[in-house]
């Protein structure tokens, strides 16, 4: 979450490097996702284009296997380059119950995809490397700077992708029963300061937009939650993102013990954020604040100390950014901007040779757990979020100067401003015709998957994610799924 890189929530949990990031570079305020869940979140960073325009439409769909990416560019151009960790960005992912629900998302029937989220203390106070895969892959990153980067005669990029902090898989209930357990020990939770943790408000479901309530129920997230388990859950994210900052801290102090600190720049960011019980939701899937803004620090030579950027940037930024380093000149038909401008701290117009950098960002969602294409445009202290063909489901507009939390929606008392800001996102995206595509699609690869099973289907289907609601109706739920075929 975006948001645990600066004041005031950044007083809940100590994140030393990520502090120390702020005091020896940049923190952007305003970071967003272009689309918040994993694959095409990922997709629109290593590609530099729009969700729609990569047709990543799911935690299934992301980039062809061969797509050219900032860093093969990069490597073309004779950096040294590396990866590890988590990737994914390219199509084929995920489990087939992530395909499936968000194939049939706009299938008339509600279906709790999720475990119920909860909490879980592994180990005691001298347990460090709660997520062990994590560990070894910044190992691995550690080693390789300290054996390799050090020995280069040329420039290297490297990348690290953590899973952290994204809730466990939770195994108590099978693999096919979602993911749900924010796991950490006691070690990370000393670093929580539970009297600075918010307890959201818990909104009623007459009160919720017809989507949050489609959201919220298949999460698993309608039922009673007493404030202390929505306190925890809070509490053990925040130990899970100390966790986090402790691996970043690994790096940088890698760098600095090779001496390699001062000529290289470190970029931190996420895919997305993590709800936690805001909106009666945890997970991403959401436009609202803790799944879609995402934290972007950057540091090193050329890079303003102790800068805070307000300008509001997406993770589409990252590419031309990327190309702006190594001095690569950047394609004309990428949808973000180079961050060096201002990270460089200069004025808006010694901007690139693309114009100026625009005033808004967009996000937009596509998968499961929502049933409806999602488009969400910031603009100064503005947040608008439309849905389907603009028509059908209501639009939302959020103040965030004067409600920080989303809790108003003043789509109706705004009337002049939904119909500019609606006129600007349609500039950008047709998104009635995206939404429309994206519905035909879903339907597509949902029939040919069917029919790759044979006799098989209804076994399959009743089997995934979703196999506790679904078993009590099973021909219920078959039924909708032929008439919405």
């Amino acid at each position: 979450d975006g948001r645990l890189t600066f004041y005031p929530g950044n007083q809940t949990v100590d994140l030393p490097f990520i502090n120390f990031m702020k005091r020896y570079g940049t923190v952007f305020l305003n970071a967003y996702t272009n689309s918040p869940i994993c694959c095409p979140s990922r997709a629109a960073m290593w590609s530099g284009l729009f969700t729609h325009l990569t047709e990543s439409w799911n935690n299934f769909k992301g980039l062809d296997p061969g797509y050219v990416t900032w860093m093969d560019l990069m490597e073309k151009h004779g950096y040294h380059t590396q990866k590890f960790g988590k990737l994914d960005y390219t199509s084929g992912h995920h489990s087939v119950s992530n395909r499936v629900e968000a194939w049939t998302r706009d299938v008339d029937f509600l279906l709790r995809q999720e475990g119920r989220p909860m909490v879980k203390v592994t180990g005691d106070k001298t347990h460090v490397r709660v997520m062990e895969a994590d560990w070894r892959n910044t190992d691995k990153a550690v080693d390789w700077i300290k054996e390799e980067a050090i020995n280069l005669t040329q420039p290297f990029v490297l990348y690290l992708g953590l899973n952290l902090p994204h809730p466990y898989p939770s195994p108590y209930a099978g693999e096919n029963f979602g993911s749900s357990t924010f796991l950490t020990s006691p070690y990370w939770l000393e670093k929580v300061t539970y009297e600075a943790i918010k307890i959201p408000k818990w909104s009623s479901f007459s009160e919720m937009h017809p989507v949050d309530y489609y959201s919220s129920y298949t999460k698993n997230c309608t039922g009673e939650f007493t404030k202390q388990e929505v306190r925890n859950i809070r509490a053990f994210y925040y130990a899970m993102c100390a966790e986090t900052d402790a691996m970043l801290g690994e790096v940088i102090s890698a760098l600095r013990d090779t001496g390699l600190l001062k000529k290289t720049i470190v970029i931190f960011t996420a895919d997305h954020g993590e709800l936690a019980m805001e909106h009666r939701q945890f997970y991403k899937m959401s436009m609202y604040e803790g799944s879609s803004h995402v934290p972007l620090l950057v540091m090193g030579p050329g890079i303003k100390e102790q800068q805070q950027v307000p300008n509001v940037v997406s993770l589409v930024d990252i590419y031309p950014t990327m190309l702006d380093v190594a001095r690569i000149p950047v394609i004309q038909n990428l949808s973000g901007h180079s961050l060096m401008p201002l990270l460089c701290g200069k004025a808006e117009n010694e901007a690139s040779p693309r114009g100026p950098r625009p005033s808004w960002v967009l996000s937009e969602f596509h998968g499961c757990n929502v049933n409806s294409s999602t488009y969400m445009l910031r603009t100064g202290k503005w947040k608008y979020i439309t849905y389907s063909d603009g028509r059908s489901v209501l639009p939302q507009l959020f103040d965030l100067s004067d409600d920080p939390d989303e809790l108003t929606n003043v789509a109706v008392k705004f009337p002049v401003i939904v119909h500019s800001l609606d006129k600007i996102l349609r500039s950008i995206v047709n998104y009635p015709k995206v939404s429309s595509s994206v519905q035909e699609y879903n339907k597509k690869q949902f029939m040919i998957w069917k029919q790759s099973l044979g006799q098989n289907y209804s076994n399959v289907i009743a089997n995934l994610r979703w196999h506790q609601d679904w078993l009590k109706q099973p021909k219920k739920y078959e039924n909708a799924i032929d008439k919405w075929l």
